[in-house]
């Protein structure tokens, strides 16, 4: 198998062992789960399929970031408590992909379950010096860390103009440098706060992944995933602090899914240009909602296209139609030519996880009747 690194800016051999650790970006629970999420999150499942194929067991974890700015601003504007809110939204994303045939994950832990954790994570990057305290806040020293910036491969500049753009607050006083992020900071009045002796308040957005990364997978992760939009600055924040604290690689291979546009624009709940899940699902068989994400190549960015489900749908109906008898029996598989079409699909998504061609491979052998079932099951599609 040939994955891209995003790290390495290269399609490179990904061979794990026989069990792949593997931790995925999930989301802030404020809002019910748009196309952007679902595109992502169907990436790694198929990627987690095929390697459950090649006769591995995957441990993958996706957090929940229940302690967040985002969430603590929905449930004000709600006057709901966070975690109530959290909890429903996380309940609504379960349905959405449960119903979209996903794998299970290994686990799905909480940011705020990893408090200890993020604690004593905090006091050994403060120990080796890669930290400090200022203005009630601890921060990562970026300065201390000279690969600082190596995932993304931006500059500074890119670095400082994408941070202002996500929540970096470059702007900041206490800050030695622009770029240093908050490991610790002081909780608003209405926000949940924990006592450390840097003073009671919540942890920073990137320490809340690194936390439950480590403690769930150990110090060095086989495969780190998620949207395009956390290259800068999550992942190359969790990268410097993890690696700051344990001294070792943390993650071997690093991998994106692009983002989705709508009008335009790039699919986001800021902008409010989203096509949520459970809304198509009122609609539509979700088999044809995955087909329909999945004839798009996980690298590439594309637009929301109303006859997108309309086309899966069809091509649904003409695979599951595939080797049926007139009366609507299975008749006996062409093995050779079911063997040759697996072999075809498995070539594709060993190609950089290559959905589009698999897709269009099951689409030849449906349309000369071989039945698709065992290759459309590795997309997740199945009857």
């Amino acid at each position: 198998m040939r994955l891209y690194d995003t790290a390495r800016r290269d399609i490179v051999e990904f061979a794990p062992g026989n069990e792949v650790k593997m931790y995925v970006c999930g989301v802030t629970p404020y809002d019910a789960t748009h196309l952007g999420h679902a595109f992502t999150f169907i990436t790694y499942d198929v990627l987690i399929r095929r390697l459950i194929d090649t006769g591995r067991t995957v441990k993958c974890i996706r957090n929940v970031t229940d302690v967040d700015d985002p969430l603590f601003a929905k449930a004000r504007e709600l006057n709901m408590h966070y975690l109530d809110l959290a909890a429903r939204e996380e309940k609504r994303l379960e349905d959405d992909l449960q119903a979209l045939g996903f794998v299970p994950m290994h686990s799905t832990p909480r940011a705020s379950s990893a408090i200890p954790e993020i604690r004593g994570f905090i006091g050994k990057v403060l120990e080796r010096g890669f930290a400090y305290q200022a203005g009630g806040s601890v921060y990562f020293d970026v300065a201390r860390f000279s690969s600082f910036g190596s995932v993304s491969g931006y500059d500074e500049v890119r670095m400082l103009e994408l941070a202002r753009e996500r929540g970096g607050n470059v702007d900041d006083p206490n800050k030695r440098h622009p770029l240093d992020f908050v490991l610790w900071q002081p909780s608003a009045h209405d926000e949940p706060a924990w006592d450390t002796i840097w003073g009671p308040g919540r942890p920073g957005w990137h320490i809340e992944c690194s936390a439950l990364a480590l403690r769930e997978l150990g110090t060095t992760i086989d495969l780190h995933g998620g949207g395009t939009d956390l290259i800068y600055p999550h992942h190359e924040c969790e990268r410097a602090q993890s690696e700051a604290a344990t001294g070792a690689a943390f993650v071997k291979h690093w991998m994106h899914v692009a983002m989705v546009w709508m009008d335009g624009h790039k699919m986001s709940k800021s902008r409010g240009n989203l096509v949520f899940v459970d809304a198509l699902r009122r609609q539509y068989d979700p088999r044809a909602i995955r087909l329909g994400l999945l004839v798009n190549h996980y690298r590439h960015e594309w637009e929301w296209d109303k006859g997108l489900i309309d086309r899966a749908t069809a091509r649904l109906g003409k695979w599951m139609d595939a080797g049926v008898d007139s009366k609507g029996a299975h008749t006996a598989p062409r093995d050779k030519g079911v063997e040759d079409m697996l072999g075809i699909v498995r070539h594709h998504l060993d190609d950089d996880l290559d959905t589009p061609s698999a897709i269009a491979a099951i689409d030849r052998a449906a349309a000369e009747g071989v039945d698709v079932r065992q290759a459309a099951a590795l997309l997740g599609v199945a009857w």
